[in-house]
């Protein structure tokens, strides 16, 4: 939906905040339907491919590295560029999406990966593509967070945890095809013209951008909150026929107070109930990463150089892994919406702190290192790690209001983008020098363990409830 010349735009005060309380109070009775699907597969198509873009240079680094005649230090700063460039895209794209709109921040993110993928592909040689994925990661950085923020919004509180996850598990389908779709393309085309063809599928976002154009509504939470009321009671009106002509019932809307109308500084990030709120996250999102792109940047190496496995034996348990982590994204669905927030990403840490005990015991204690072994440590701390990983996205927009929601869901997401440049080089270190994968583990297990307290003692659930209720 685009702007209106002659909509008219109520000024800040009583009158805009309670109008914008109303649009969100009418958004939380809708029920899941056909606009909602719509929305998800136009978001979901970008959040898919920002996955498959997001470890499609890791899967392909062996053919670059030959391609290219660099050391493996060398392909370290290309793929530590990359997430540099996502920390800081994450940040400040984040930030523009409070000033100009959902809509707007979400479809300059695709285009930025889409178009950048095209020069991946082309990267005559390191440099260029160190440059090419540095630019491209703004874009990375900043589109999962927004399209969460977007997701957010348009859900009503009866399901917006279930629903939620289930879409972020759209980006865990990324990862899952990526390595796939490379196995097939260098098998068949050489790895040498494969491997160019893998970046440059990147650019099938821009699909999404030209679709979205013209079929991507901006959030309605977004225009009421910035006076813009017309436009989004044009929206959530849409919404409530298609609910009403699909014969779903639409409850009345809930009294919710106006609440203050005000604008948003930075500052409030760090001070305050959202202060406390975003030093809980942070913690939450570094952990949470650190585990997962600990183990899965370097599990693989693992298996052969500990498991003495072959790399297509590696190759073939990283798929089965990854699999499995799909399929949980669907179990933790269930979980938020039925459990809670708060004790799911409780459990899911405790289970990877049972994972990496497991295999520091084994390893270390036991001395056993056969493949089957190292093969279960992995299915443990996976399918632990896979709760606040897909789930975080949904929880962090629950607590913040609308005025400040995409910006800080970007900057505390941030932390998982620095957990990401951080966990391969510590457990590098590790295995090279300090102690081997026992010792990797039992630092997987703390801190996952960090991420269990730091949930228990200072997490807050959100099930059922508003997100204007929760800001309050």
């Amino acid at each position: 939906m685009t702007r209106s010349p002659t909509s008219a735009t109520l000024p800040p005060g009583p009158e805009r905040a309670r109008a914008a309380n109303e649009i969100a109070a009418r958004i939380d009775r809708i029920p899941t339907g056909r606009f909602h699907v719509r929305l998800a597969s136009i978001v979901g198509f970008g959040t898919f491919f920002d996955g498959f873009d997001a470890i499609s240079l890791a899967v392909i680094l062996p053919v670059i590295v030959k391609a290219f005649g660099i050391s493996l230090s060398e392909a370290g700063l290309i793929i530590s560029a990359g997430y540099l460039g996502q920390f800081v895209g994450a940040i400040a794209i984040g930030m523009l999406s409070d000033r100009i709109g959902r809509r707007r921040a979400f479809l300059l993110s695709l285009t930025i990966i889409g178009v950048l993928a095209v020069f991946c592909a082309l990267a005559w040689n390191e440099q260029s593509l160190l440059v090419f994925r540095l630019l491209q990661g703004f874009g990375l950085g900043a589109e999962v967070p927004i399209a969460g923020t977007i997701m957010n919004e348009y859900l009503g509180r009866k399901n917006r945890g279930r629903i939620g996850v289930i879409y972020q598990s759209l980006f865990s389908w990324g990862l899952f095809f990526a390595p796939l779709i490379a196995l097939l393309l260098t098998s068949t085309l050489g790895p040498g013209t494969g491997w160019r063809i893998l970046l440059g599928l990147g650019a099938l976002p821009l699909l999404v951008v030209a679709v979205g154009l013209f079929t991507l509504p901006e959030s309605p939470r977004w225009l009421a909150q910035h006076g813009r009321v017309e436009e989004a009671d044009t929206t959530v009106a849409r919404m409530e026929a298609e609910a009403a002509a699909a014969g779903k019932h639409l409850d009345v809307p809930p009294f919710v107070p106006p609440g203050e109308d005000r604008g948003f500084s930075p500052r409030e990030l760090i001070r305050g109930r959202y202060g406390r709120r975003t030093a809980l996250l942070v913690v939450l999102w570094f952990t949470a990463f650190f585990v997962t792109y600990g183990y899965s940047s370097w599990l693989p190496t693992i298996y052969v150089s500990v498991g003495k496995l072959n790399p297509t034996s590696s190759l073939t348990l990283t798929v089965i892994l990854g699999a499995i982590q799909v399929a949980m994204c669907y179990v933790v669905a269930w979980f938020v919406e039925n459990v809670g927030r708060k004790r799911s990403l409780l459990y899911g840490f405790a289970i990877s702190v049972v994972g990496g005990a497991f295999g520091f015991v084994n390893i270390v204690l036991l001395g056993n290192t056969t493949w089957p072994i190292l093969f279960a440590t992995g299915i443990i701390i996976g399918v632990g790690i896979i709760f606040p990983a897909t789930s975080l996205y949904v929880y962090t927009g629950e607590l913040y209001p609308t005025r400040m929601r995409g910006f800080a869901t970007s900057v505390t997401s941030s932390f998982a983008r620095l957990a990401s440049i951080v966990s391969p080089l510590v457990f590098g270190f590790l295995l090279d020098t300090a102690g081997g994968a026992g010792l990797v583990f039992a630092v997987l297990g703390v801190a996952a363990l960090i991420g269990a307290l730091t949930m228990a003692l200072g997490g807050i659930e959100t099930r059922a409830k508003s997100l204007e209720e929760l800001s309050q």
